[in-house]
């Protein structure tokens, strides 16, 4: 079965267009099981998101991708500001590269720690040390997954974010890197919308 992740990401927008991202992840799950496909956030939305991965598997899984890729639109009022004059508001839509891809990324310069799981604000603790931090030892940066149900899958996400990571690192030429974020993109490209949303229930727009 065909398993694709996809990065949504406000790039370096403002607040609304983090709501839009949250927002969006929730519209490509509801279409993508009308389409017969499995649509899950990688991990819990708990309100806007300057990054979100969406694990799509299906038969129709790359073509599902494939139209949603490139810059979204969603057309509307601020939700935090309702007197500001703007209407568009764009996020960006691209698969999540594969480890393999990334140049110089390399498997023997990770470093993989378990921890013990914790739920919101500490509760539900996790029994079993499920959760995964991974470090790229060359450059120090460090993410975590906690919010699979294996130890194995967490791993698997710890990884492909820090090969996003180091990524966004290579690209923006930081020779340390720790300043950056995985979920900082570069500049979405605007007025080239592939597809475009509107309203509070993100009703697709022909």
């Amino acid at each position: 079965m065909t398993e694709i992740i996809l990065h949504l990401s406000a790039g370096q927008g403002p607040r609304e267009c983090e709501w839009v991202v949250a927002e969006l992840a929730r519209a490509l799950c509801r279409e993508g099981e009308a389409a017969g496909l499995t649509c899950e956030p990688v991990e819990p939305l708990a309100g806007p998101a300057a990054s979100v991965l969406l694990r799509i598997s299906g038969a129709g899984a790359e073509g599902f991708a494939t139209a949603h890729t490139g810059t979204i639109r969603w057309i509307g009022a601020s939700p935090f500001r309702p007197l500001h004059k703007r209407r568009n508001w764009f996020v960006g839509v691209t698969p999540a590269p594969l480890a393999d891809e990334i140049p110089d990324f390399r498997e023997e310069d990770i470093r993989y720690q378990t921890l013990r799981a914790s739920g919101p604000g500490g509760q539900h603790v996790n029994k079993t040390d499920s959760a995964v931090r991974a470090t790229h030892v060359p450059t120090g940066l460090v993410t975590v997954s906690q919010d699979q149900r294996s130890q194995f899958a967490n791993k698997k996400i710890a990884r492909l974010k820090l090969a996003m990571l180091f990524g966004e690192q290579r690209r923006a030429g930081e020779a340390g890197g720790k300043r950056a974020l995985w979920g900082q993109n570069r500049e979405l490209e605007r007025g080239n919308a592939v597809r475009s949303y509107e309203g509070s229930g993100f009703r697709p727009r022909s």
